[in-house]
């Protein structure tokens, strides 16, 4: 002890007699200290492919371990800012997975990192928007519905709506197997028992006000708004692409300023991505942002006057492609409603 004692009292004596420079030359060289060298920080994650996921760090790392929940067997790690390790077996396509992950730099810094991810799911059904529900009646709430033009599986899709924020999904789905043909519901609010959602073979297995036993319905937990007169709602795949989306404006403005912003910022990657098309201005612009004149008006929506696609006509991602249908002829789950709403004059 007493030697231990006397050679951290003359380590600090010369780092209290020396330079800057030489007293991290001396730290270093008695303890293994590096004071200069930052540890790496964890960036973020992504799924490659369905046997390869990616970790990206601040600095190059080496993999000390990886644990998987669902277990998945590591078969090779990469070295460096990006360690991209290859997996089998363990989990479903588009399954929510839990990582924890040791990993070490050149100066022997480690960091411990713990962090959830999606399988990549390359089954995407396609599909097209085809019904929403912008207001409430309860038990009635706000919905969002889909028709499935292909067979597929929904795991890791993702359901946002501007006003609840950009970033965040409403509804993000677990791996579920569906067919062409089939109405998918999500609704918005939770009013009743039976609220459950038909993520297996029954169709039926949800009892709730407009559960229909020939689709499949999923609903959001408890009654708060997520849906506005005037938003965007649209449905992105695990690489942040527009898989189909709605814009709608109740007033010919962007709304309140407190969403405002988000429906600005929704109208952009939606002109950008092709997904909704900015025809106001008389001309139609590749990657144009739509403008509050390019989206679909709902100033005459209600609970009952639902906005409902033209499921017959083609898909030009315009305001032309939809309608308001008729008093009480919201039809979720079910084919649309063709009667079109006339305000009197």
């Amino acid at each position: 002890m007493k030697r231990l004692l006397f050679v951290v009292a003359g380590v600090a004596a010369a780092f209290c007699a020396c330079s800057s420079s030489n007293a991290e030359a001396a730290l270093q060289e008695a303890f293994g200290i590096n004071t200069r060298a930052s540890a790496p920080v964890f960036l973020g994650v992504a799924t490659v492919s369905a046997t390869e996921i990616r970790f990206q760090f601040s600095l190059p790392v080496a993999l000390l371990s990886a644990r998987f929940s669902p277990d998945m067997d590591v078969e090779s790690a990469t070295e460096g800012t990006d360690v991209v390790i290859t997996v089998s077996g363990g989990a479903a396509a588009g399954e929510r997975v839990t990582a924890d992950i040791l990993v070490e730099d050149e100066h022997n810094n480690t960091l411990h990192t713990l962090t959830s991810f999606r399988t990549r799911n390359d089954r995407l059904p396609s599909f097209v928007l085809t019904e929403i529900r912008t207001e409430t009646s309860k038990p009635k709430g706000e919905f969002v519905e889909v028709k499935l033009s292909s067979d597929g599986n929904l795991g890791a899709l993702r359901l946002f709506s501007a006003t609840n924020g950009v970033d965040a999904p409403l509804f993000e789905f677990e791996p579920v197997e569906v067919k062409k043909g089939e109405y998918v519901v999500i609704h918005l609010r939770t009013y009743e028992d039976g609220s459950v959602d038909e993520d297996g073979t029954d169709l039926a297995a949800a009892s709730a006000t407009e559960a229909q036993s020939t689709a499949r319905d999923f609903w959001l937990p408890d009654a708060v708004e997520r849906l506005r007169k005037t938003d965007a709602v649209f449905f992105l795949d695990q690489d942040d692409a527009v898989l189909d989306a709605v814009l709608f404006s109740a007033d010919g403005t962007w709304g309140s300023k407190t969403y405002s912003g988000d429906m600005a910022k929704a109208a952009q990657m939606l002109g950008e991505q092709g997904a909704w098309t900015a025809t106001s201005a008389g001309v139609v612009p590749a990657g144009g942002v739509p403008a509050p004149a390019d989206a679909f008006s709902s100033a005459n929506t209600t609970a009952t006057r639902t906005i409902c696609r033209r499921e017959a006509a083609a898909d030009t991602n315009t305001a032309g492609d939809w309608y308001i249908t008729v008093g009480s002829g919201a039809t979720p789950g079910k084919p649309n409603n063709t009667g079109v709403y006339a305000p009197k004059k």
